[in-house]
């Protein structure tokens, strides 16, 4: 997994360094992984000799690196221009360099630019851009290349204007959002939270990591931590010659219903994918599952169904007296549980929270942004990653709070984000498949935070396959992740 830190963890670990250091080193190895992204980007352009860049400069380190990497393309032919907002205080050493490089000063962003370096705000900016700055942003888009395509923009370690800590990006009256939207940002020493959480990761574009020394100084605990595919190769369930369907776990599906039968199919064919060897389904859409997934063992209630090592519930399973006594059912039996949709609602009376907070098993909660609204009586708000360990500490369960960046949050305080959500989930039923997945990662004996995380990565991935295809349907997700997960072999 990536750790991800917060701004002051950052800063701590920059003024622990720098005290090692010659004075300016750390500044002049940022400027160096920022210029040779930026020569990258313009050789894809038509080359870096006789290009043209706009280096946007503020005041703090952040435009101190920009100017330094401006100096470093202006001394590879590249034609370097700097529009400084606070002119009286920009960094002083940066500016004589870029211009003993031969750079030059601007008033206003003129073209043809290429390449759009914004040094505007660093980890210590708060609050959205000033009225200024924001004005400037909002007319990048009408700058063009030698090309004729619009000019690449690219984020000094994260994007001007984006809370660093939470992701949270403040709107215009408008409506639009008051920062940078970057192409590429290049990130020093340490990823921050607004370049994978959140509506800044999305303007963060694509990130690369420079490594400036920074690790051995960043102490404590990272803010959370970025699911990879490494990760899921070491926490997934292996075979062996002795394996048999009830050794790899049996987990247990209590969704659907008369009225709503696709979502048992659904979660049914989520769990299917997953490694367990066996899926038992107990509601009232029995002939429906049967007829897509014949290997599946079903029944009418809960109590029917037999030994098994995790319950997924609540897809389609209604609210009414009926499904809220499944439901207790579910939460009585010793094993993990996986909580969605219908069963979320039945929670939010507060009628079962002594049987919430009396199991010893875990507990798996997966809403999106209404059902967490619904359980915690607010929205989640600009803080994603803290909404979701708040609601994971108060139901002492791990909580999967859906999103384009899903979040997962423990009762203990830590957090995960998963990096490969896609658009394409968006749409009915998805998140019947992704229970069903992840109930069946915790009857295969995977922990219940190391299950949500790895259910999040693969139903991304799946999104993402199924959306080859055109429009994606929750049976196209289903469907793909079977050749997603057959990659982990």
């Amino acid at each position: 997994m990536r750790a991800v830190w917060r701004a002051a963890d950052v800063r701590a670990a920059e003024a622990g360094l720098k005290g090692t250091l010659p004075e300016g080193t750390l500044m002049q190895r940022a400027a160096a992984g920022l210029a040779r992204r930026a020569a990258l980007l313009l050789a894809e352009r038509g080359g870096v000799y006789g290009a043209r860049v706009l280096l946007l400069v503020g005041s703090g380190d952040n435009g101190g690196d920009a100017l330094y990497a401006g100096e470093r393309l202006a001394r590879r032919g590249v034609e370097v221009s700097a529009l400084l907002l606070t002119p009286g205080r920009a960094h002083a050493a940066g500016l004589a360099a870029l211009r003993a490089a031969g750079g030059r000063l601007v008033d206003r962003p003129t073209g043809p630019v290429d390449l759009v370096v914004d040094g505007i705000v660093g980890i210590g900016g708060t609050g959205g851009l000033r009225a200024s700055a924001d004005e400037l942003v909002q007319r990048l888009d009408d700058l063009r290349g030698r090309d004729g395509g619009r000019a690449t923009v690219l984020a000094v370690d994260v994007p001007s204007g984006v809370s660093v800590d939470t992701g949270h990006v403040p709107l215009s009256a408008s409506g639009r959002p008051t920062a940078v939207r970057a192409d590429v940002t290049v990130a020093f020493g340490a990823l921050k939270p607004a370049l994978v959480v959140g509506p800044a990761a999305v303007l963060a574009g694509q990130v690369e990591l420079v490594d400036i020394g920074l690790r051995p100084w960043l102490r404590g605990t990272p803010a959370l931590r970025v699911t990879e595919w490494s990760d899921l190769e070491q926490w997934w369930p292996e075979l062996g010659a002795a394996s048999e369907k009830y050794t790899r776990g049996v987990v247990g599906v209590a969704t659907g219903s008369a009225t709503y039968p696709g979502a048992a199919v659904l979660s049914v064919g989520g769990a299917l994918a997953g490694p367990t060897g066996l899926v038992r389904y107990a509601g009232g859409a029995r002939a429906e599952v049967l007829h897509q997934h014949p290997s599946v063992i079903t029944t009418g209630r809960v109590g029917d169904a037999g030994r098994v090592q995790a319950w997924v519930c609540g897809s389609g399973l209604g609210t009414g007296d009926d499904a809220a006594a499944e439901l207790r059912a579910v939460l009585a039996a010793p094993v993990p549980v996986v909580l969605d949709a219908d069963a979320l609602t039945l929670l939010v009376d507060g009628s079962l929270a002594d049987r919430l907070r009396g199991r010893d098993a875990p507990i798996v909660v997966t809403p999106h942004d209404r059902e967490f609204t619904r359980l915690c009586g607010e929205e989640p708000g600009a803080d994603r990653v803290g909404a979701a360990l708040r609601l994971a500490a108060w139901m002492n369960a791990v909580v999967l709070l859906k999103g384009d960046r899903t979040v997962i949050g423990t009762p203990d305080g830590r957090a995960y984000v998963n990096p490969t959500g896609s658009p394409a989930l968006a749409t009915g039923g998805t998140g019947d498949v992704l229970a069903g997945l992840l109930g069946s990662l915790l009857a295969a004996g995977v922990p219940a935070d190391r299950a949500a995380a790895s259910a999040a990565y693969l139903h991304g991935l799946a999104g993402r396959e199924a959306a080859r295809g055109g429009p994606v349907t929750a049976p196209d997700v289903a469907t793909a992740l079977r050749p997603v997960i057959a990659r982990l072999g």
